[in-house]
């Protein structure tokens, strides 16, 4: 049984194939990510972006990692979640995209 479930970014699954109009959101609009994870005891899990963590935690499992986020300025940013437990340690870079304003339209 894998560590993690699945990933969402924004309420959808997080695919770094899938248009990144999926997960886009505009400057100073909330980001959800989330981590459905399997297993028995407690996972450590933490999601950073350029070095700074901003959300971590230990997770009891099953259970849902959930971090949520925001930012002031418009630009791309990489992420990195990186969840540990039951001997397993799971690391996905996550594409963090911040637009200049909302579509309008």
């Amino acid at each position: 049984m894998k560590l993690v479930k699945l990933v969402k970014l924004n309420n959808v699954q997080y695919n770094p194939n899938r248009d990144p109009d999926f997960y886009r959101r505009p400057v100073n609009e909330e980001f959800r990510l989330q981590a459905v994870l399997n297993g028995s005891g407690s996972a450590q899990c933490s999601f950073s972006v350029e070095g700074e963590t901003l959300c971590e935690g230990s997770v009891s499992l099953p259970g849902t990692f959930d971090c949520k986020f925001s930012y002031d300025t418009a630009g791309t940013r990489i992420g990195d979640l990186v969840i540990e437990g039951n001997g397993e340690t799971f690391h996905e870079k996550i594409r963090i995209d911040v637009l200049e304003h909302a579509w309008i339209g």
